[in-house]
């Protein structure tokens, strides 16, 4: 049906835009970097894109396209690159990256702004049941099997990474395979892997796929409240999250695990009124994102500022003060 929806959307912004001016490619021919197509970040990204192309190519000239990438990394990057003017973020990403800690240690990354939250990344860290011992998280403690920790530089790899060491378990102490979502579950659904980190907004088409096609021998591990709070004590932007049953097919028992923020980020030097535009179309148009994805479901103009790890762009920021917002000192320039 996704599919289905898209196509038919495709086909009318297409003959739209292509019919409209080119417009300058570093302000109105927008682009949006997501990561790989298994996940959530990719579809979302294509819904605001369309939506940004239906809404405000035929008035104003402002397209957008999203591209997938490798995620967070990948996506920090680009924008620093100018290789991209909008990206989907984890918010441990973009701490790190503003920061100047984790993986920027000594390198901080500011050239992104944030224009909004969007949903929680919720953590799927899946196994085969034959290496359960007590389904939770610290089964991958002396794991003996190949375990996928995502993309290389990915959001997966990193949140997998901190995760896996605020826990006391080193993930050079395990056989990593460095696979997209897809790639990880299909190694799962062969045998050639015994686990993989896939976190993104439920449902998760990767973790889609191996419910259906495993059934009762996968299983996606449990945080019990004793370690979500070591998780919490070196990264506080982690919460308790249950994925109801039924969310995944087969699904017969609630999964407690953990979820953190994601953004929308963009190019700190693009026009605030573009991103002022991008952000109001967002918010007016919340019913067409949510039709194209459920993670879209999340976002509300009452939580748009939740958790948001970096300073407002200007543009974004003038459109919440109108919608009345009150905007806390720290996400102002």
């Amino acid at each position: 049906m996704f599919k289905r929806v898209l196509s038919i959307i495709f086909v009318a912004v297409f003959f739209m835009v292509f019919s409209l001016p080119q417009a300058k490619a570093d302000e109105k021919n927008l682009i949006i970097t997501t990561a790989t197509t298994g996940g959530t970040y990719y579809p979302v990204g294509v819904a605001i894109g369309t939506l940004i192309s239906i809404k405000l190519a035929k008035e104003h000239g402002i397209t957008a396209t999203a591209i997938n990438s490798a995620g967070s990394g990948e996506n920090v990057q680009m924008l620093k690159n100018g290789e991209a003017d909008f990206g989907i973020l984890q918010a441990l990403f973009g701490l790190n990256a503003y920061r100047g800690d984790g993986p920027y240690e000594g390198n901080p990354v500011k050239d992104f702004r944030a224009v909004t939250m969007l949903w929680k990344n919720v953590e799927h860290f899946a196994i085969l049941d034959e290496y359960v011992k007590t389904g939770t998280i610290m089964d991958l403690k002396d794991f003996p099997a190949k375990f996928s920790i995502g993309k290389r530089g990915s959001g997966t790899e990193g949140s997998g990474r901190t995760i896996l060491k605020a826990l006391g378990i080193e993930p050079e102490s395990l056989s990593l395979e460095y696979l997209g979502y897809n790639p990880s579950v299909q190694a799962m659904i062969d045998k050639r892997i015994g686990g993989a980190n896939i976190p993104a907004g439920p449902p998760v088409a990767a973790i889609t796929q191996l419910y259906a096609q495993m059934g009762d021998e996968a299983t996606v591990l449990d945080f019990t409240d004793e370690q979500l709070a070591k998780v919490r004590e070196s990264y506080p932007i982690w919460t308790r999250y249950v994925i109801e049953p039924g969310v995944y097919p087969g699904q017969k028992k609630p999964i407690n695990t953990i979820a953190q923020p994601n953004l929308l980020v963009v190019r700190k030097n693009l026009p605030e009124e573009v991103v002022y535009l991008v952000t109001k179309t967002i918010y007016e148009n919340l019913p067409f994102l949510n039709n194209i994805h459920k993670a879209t479901k999340a976002m509300s103009l009452q939580e748009a500022l939740d958790g948001l790890p970096v300073p407002l762009h200007p543009g974004a920021a003038r459109y919440y003060e109108e919608a009345g917002l009150d905007i806390p000192d720290e996400l102002r320039e």
